[in-house]
């Protein structure tokens, strides 16, 4: 009985000074999905319009304001879902959860950086992208309060929100998007994002109730026809773009265009192998954490900046 008293809860954190606490925000803003706003580059990247001086300069503005919003929704999220998170086996750590920082601080810190942003947008950035922050963070804080507890659309809002990531590149510099852009973008969005949920349903199976409710309301084989559905959907989108641009006269020394279809296909397969493991959790730490990926997309970036510059 004694150990079992004196035995520390590990959902309490430690007393902490004001550096315990900024370094509570600051993970509470989850750093390592600041990856997914490189997403800003996506638009520009495909126009070939990315390194000039006035585009580094806006795109990283870009960059910094989404992160600011997607800071500000995981703040409200975490310190809104601070009780339930304190019953999953790796969000109790999350410093809201874990006490580290109080949730009227993270209220506090997420509705300034929310108010700020689109602010600063509506200052330094064409209207589009003051108006598209606004409706990502109108979207977002909504799927906190409701829309994550409504089938499908939940999958959808996710979605959504990697392709305004991908669109606000284009609008900051008045860059028009195409229509394979937009279904490879989104519907490879969507079977990122379906390939998650399906890995949560399968390690939570039988507790997914306690930390995700609608992960009780999905099958597995439902979300598995959705990822490879989406998946599909992504290459043929892509494959079109691809054949399309092909027919446009060309002086490089390799139709790196179309060659490009094969690395993003083997880059698919790759990802699906984590998606059929039920092991493809956050996007950023499947691409980063496996080497194979990595070096396959490594390889379709330098295909698709060579078709893009022609050479």
């Amino acid at each position: 009985m004694t150990l079992l008293r004196e035995r520390p809860d590990r959902r309490q954190a430690a007393p902490s000074g004001g550096g315990g606490l900024l370094r509570g925000l600051l993970m509470t803003a989850r750093p390592k999905q600041w990856v997914k706003n490189v997403l800003v580059i996506a638009a520009p990247a495909a126009a070939g319009d990315l390194f000039s001086a006035h585009a580094l300069t806006r795109l990283a503005l870009v960059f910094v304001l989404f992160t600011a919003c997607a800071a500000a929704v995981y703040l409200v999220n975490d310190a809104r879902d601070a009780a339930a998170d304190r019953a999953h086996p790796t969000k109790c750590r999350r410093p809201v959860a874990a006490g580290q920082v109080p949730v009227p601080v993270a209220y506090a810190t997420g509705i300034t950086l929310g108010v700020l942003a689109p602010v600063l947008a509506a200052r330094l950035c064409p209207p589009e992208v003051a108006a598209l922050l606004t409706a990502y963070l109108g979207m977002q804080l909504a799927y906190c309060l409701i829309l994550k507890h409504v089938l499908v659309v939940d999958l959808v809002v996710v979605t959504t929100g990697f392709v305004m990531r991908a669109v606000i590149g284009g609008l900051a510099l008045g860059i028009p998007l195409s229509r394979w852009f937009l279904i490879t973008t989104g519907f490879g969005a969507l079977f990122m994002v379906a390939a998650k949920r399906y890995s949560e349903a399968v390690q939570m199976a039988g507790t997914a109730g306690a930390t995700r409710a609608l992960l009780t309301e999905y099958t597995t084989g439902y979300l598995r026809f959705v990822w490879q559905l989406a998946a599909g959907v992504a290459v043929l989108g892509y494959c079109l773009w691809a054949l399309e641009e092909g027919g446009v006269p060309h002086t490089s020394v390799l139709p790196w265009r179309q060659l490009s279809v094969v690395a993003f296909v083997l880059a698919v397969l790759r990802y699906a192998v984590f998606a059929d493991r039920g092991t493809a959790g956050e996007p950023e730490d499947v691409v980063l954490g496996d080497r194979a990926l990595a070096l396959i997309g490594a390889v379709w970036v330098a295909m698709y900046a060579a078709a893009v510059a022609d050479w």
